[in-house]
C-alpha cells in the first residue's frame, strides 16, 4: 500500500476552508514530495520553513534546487503560485540554546544513533513557538525507529499523520518530537517514488537534492550519510556510478584501515 493520499482534486487558491499547513522543506526527496501532496491533492495553503545551516556544504545546491522547484511548480501548476506562500528563512546559528531540548537529544543518543538536526529543530521550534510544523520523517529513517511506538494520528480527518502521545510527556522523545506533524511515516522512499510516477510529479522529484557533500562538478559525493542512505534505501540510481564505488571503497576499506591505525597508535603510546 502506498499510503493514504488525498483525494485528487484541481488545485485553487480560491477553495473555501484551505487548510493551512507548516512544512520543514530543504529541496529533497521526502519534503518535495510532501509537498506535492500538500499542493497538488490537497490544495493546501503551505508555508515553507528552511533553516540555513552554514556548516554544511550542500546549502547552495538546496537553496538553488528549492527556486528552480518553485519556478517548475508554477509552469506547469499556476494555482500553486497562491498556495505556496513565501519562504521562511532562519540561520541555524541564531536558534537559541535549550538544556532540556540538548539534555533531551544526548538520552535519546545513549540509546540510538539520531541525526544532529533533530536537535536544533526542535531548539526552533521551542524559541518560535511553533507546533505541528511538519517534518518528513520516513519509514526506514533512523529518526522512525526512535519513536515508532510512541506516535498516534492527532487529527482523524488526516490519518496518515502522527504525532507524539501526550502520555509519553517528560520522555526524551517527547521533549525533542513534540513539536513535529508526521505526515511520510508510513512512507518508504520507493512508495514515494511510485505515487510519484502515477501521480505526474516524476520531473519534480527528479530535481530533489539530498547529498551533503556536493562534488566541484555538482554531482553527489557517494561518501557522506544521505548518498548511504539514499542507497540503502533504493534509490540508489540517484548516484553516479563512480560515486557509489567510491563510497563503497571508503566504507569497506579505507574506513576500517584508519579505525586501524588508530587502534595500533593509541596501543603503542600506551606501551610507551
Amino acid at each position: 500500500m502506498i499510503g493514504a493520499p488525498f483525494p485528487r482534486a484541481n488545485p485553487t487558491a480560491e477553495s473555501e476552508g484551505a487548510r493551512k499547513v507548516a512544512l520543514l522543506w530543504t529541496g529533497g526527496w521526502d519534503s518535495t514530495f510532501q509537498l506535492l501532496r500538500l499542493l497538488l491533492l490537497e490544495c493546501a495553503e503551505v508555508t515553507p520553513y528552511y533553516l540555513i545551516d552554514e556548516d554544511r556544504g550542500s546549502t547552495g545546491v538546496e537553496l538553488r534546487v528549492i527556486k528552480r522547484i518553485k519556478n517548475r511548480l508554477a509552469e506547469l501548476w499556476p494555482a500553486t503560485r497562491e498556495l505556496l506562500q513565501p519562504m521562511q528563512f532562519f540561520s541555524v546559528a541564531d536558534v537559541p540554546q535549550n538544556p532540556d531540548i540538548t539534555a533531551a537529544f544526548k538520552g535519546i543518543l545513549q540509546r540510538r544513533f539520531l541525526g544532529t538536526q533533530y536537535e536544533w529543530l526542535a531548539r526552533f521550534c521551542e524559541s518560535r513557538a511553533i507546533e505541528r510544523i511538519q517534518l518528513c520523517v520516513h519509514r526506514d529513517d533512523k529518526a522512525h525507529a526512535a519513536i515508532e511506538n510512541l506516535v498516534a494520528c492527532a487529527d482523524p480527518r488526516f490519518p496518515g499523520e502522527y504525532e507524539l502521545k501526550p502520555e509519553f510527556g517528560g520522555t526524551d522523545e517527547h521533549t525533542v518530537f513534540r513539536y513535529f506533524s508526521l505526515p511520510l511515516f508510513d512512507f518508504t522512499k520507493t512508495q514515494m517514488q511510485a505515487m510519484a510516477e502515477q501521480n505526474g510529479w516524476w520531473e519534480i522529484m527528479q530535481m530533489t537534492w539530498f547529498c551533503h557533500r556536493p562534488t566541484p562538478k555538482g554531482q553527489p559525493c557517494g561518501l557522506c550519510n544521505p548518498c548511504r542512505y539514499a542507497i540503502e534505501e533504493g534509490l540508489g540510481w540517484r548516484i553516479p556510478l563512480s560515486r557509489r564505488l567510491a563510497g563503497e571503497m571508503s566504507r569497506e576499506v579505507v574506513k576500517p584501515l584508519k579505525r586501524f591505525a588508530r587502534t595500533c597508535w593509541r596501543y603503542a603510546r600506551g606501551r610507551a
